[in-house]
């Protein structure tokens, strides 16, 4: 009788920061052995000298997203399918926005339902809009429905889904006494110009890249002064990290993090100029090019990379007016390749575990370990190719043609083998983490 479930043979593992050349052993949805010895096992994988690397975590989705007259190109099937392709699985996506705390639960129902498609593991981020006089009410709602997570805007008046300030330091101090963290989408609204004649390519004069400095500074010392745990979401602008680094590295990594994600680092603002620039459409917008290379410069302070998938097909933002063009663009299934090409193994931490442990995911997820859920990517550092139309139910994609470095081969998630030698192997749904 064979000891274990699966073993994955002839491949270099990523431990504690070091490739290793270790067999890994999989019983049932763990990790149960890992070894330079060879046992007995029901099915035999050749890793055949690839990296065997941690499952990838992505902390911002949004599949199936309802904004109004549109939703989000991608479901929870076709978007967990995507993710698969690039190595993630785990997504952490975001419940509809609520202000009393009597929504919350039906939010996680409603969401709970759509993501049961999903063939990764996943888990919600709350969401408050304006939640005047209910934050109290609404943090004790969460704890009871094991959410450990927020997201605020701090922009969006416009749909009142703007967080003030007293509810913005409200919801910092209560997560440092009840150990959740707080996200939020950083822009000064009364930066941000809605004016009815912008076209397309005036997105950058409609969001200034000044306008999330300026509140990333805000909160930052919000953060300081509550000691409360601060996530900033998608930050476009190597500018605003620098501001970041030279006045709050006290804090920065320790209970305030970075998100970043690979448009920001690939692409800039030019691109609102083509006559296709709509495609390219999203908030916070993408930025100067010497913002993007202090980005570059300062990767090792960004504490996570989440890609911010929330494509719209390409009918729909083929619009002249800035104003109703829905914003957002994919990248679940190239995040990886694109991050890893830039930085090699040093973006491996930012997509596993820094990001588990900051959502507490960890130890179950974001490395290798006896004892782990057996989420494991099998990704060959040497392929290099060209970004294809990928696998997002997406009519378009602002990577294709792109030479990169490094491909996933394999794609395991609780033991369950998702995408093998690059094909979709199987449809079973993954697990709700609450």
């Amino acid at each position: 009788m064979a000891l274990y479930d699966i073993g994955i043979f002839n491949g270099k593992a990523y431990i504690d920061g070091y490739l290793v050349r270790k067999n890994l052993y999989i019983q049932g949805e763990k990790i149960v052995a890992i070894s330079s010895d060879v046992f007995e096992c029901n099915s035999v994988y050749d890793a055949k000298d690839r990296w065997i690397l941690p499952g990838f975590i992505d902390p911002h989705v949004h599949f199936e997203l309802n904004v109004g007259a549109y939703t989000s190109a991608d479901d929870f099937k076709t978007g967990s399918v995507a993710a698969a392709y690039g190595g993630i699985t785990t997504i952490i996506d975001f419940l509809d926005p609520i202000s009393k705390a009597d929504q919350l639960e039906p939010a996680l129902i409603a969401r709970k339902a759509l993501a049961e498609k999903s063939v990764i593991d996943y888990a919600f981020h709350a969401t408050v809009a304006n939640p005047k006089g209910e934050v109290g009410n609404i943090v004790k709602e969460m704890t009871r429905l094991n959410l450990e997570s927020v997201k605020l805007f701090t922009t969006y008046s416009d749909s009142d889904r703007r967080t003030y300030d007293k509810e913005i330091i409200e919801l910092l101090t209560l997560s440092k006494e009840q150990n959740f963290i707080v996200l939020a989408h950083i822009e000064n609204d009364d930066m941000i110009r809605l004016d009815e004649e912008f076209l397309v390519k005036d997105l950058t004069l409609s969001r200034p890249s000044e306008a999330e400095t300026s509140e990333a500074l805000k909160l930052a010392q919000f953060a300081r002064d509550t000691e409360g745990k601060l996530y900033m979401v998608h930050l476009s602008s190597g500018k605003t990290l620098e501001t970041l680094v030279d006045n709050y590295s006290d804090i920065l990594g320790k209970h305030m993090f970075i998100e970043s994600c690979p448009h920001y680092f690939y692409l800039n603002e030019s691109v609102f100029q083509k006559s296709d620039g709509y495609l390219y459409l999203l908030a916070p917008p993408l930025r100067r090019q010497i913002e993007v290379n202090k980005l570059k410069k300062l990767f090792a302070h960004v504490s996570t990379i989440g890609t911010d998938h929330c494509p719209f097909m390409s009918y729909e933002k083929n619009k002249t007016q800035l104003i109703g063009t829905p914003m957002g663009i994919g990248g679940v299934e190239h995040a990886f390749d694109l991050m890893y090409s830039l930085y090699g193994i040093n973006a491996i931490d930012k997509m596993t575990v820094s990001t588990a442990k900051i959502y507490g995911l960890y130890p179950e997820k974001g490395s290798l370990n006896i004892g782990t859920d057996a989420d494991i990517v099998i990704y060959n550092p040497d392929h290099i190719h060209a970004i294809n139309g990928g696998h997002s139910n997406c009519d378009y994609n602002v990577y294709k043609g792109k030479k990169v470095l490094g491909q996933v081969e394999a794609t395991i998630c609780s033991g369950r083998f998702i995408i093998d030698n690059g094909e979709l192997v199987t449809l079973k749904t993954g697990k709700y983490l609450g």
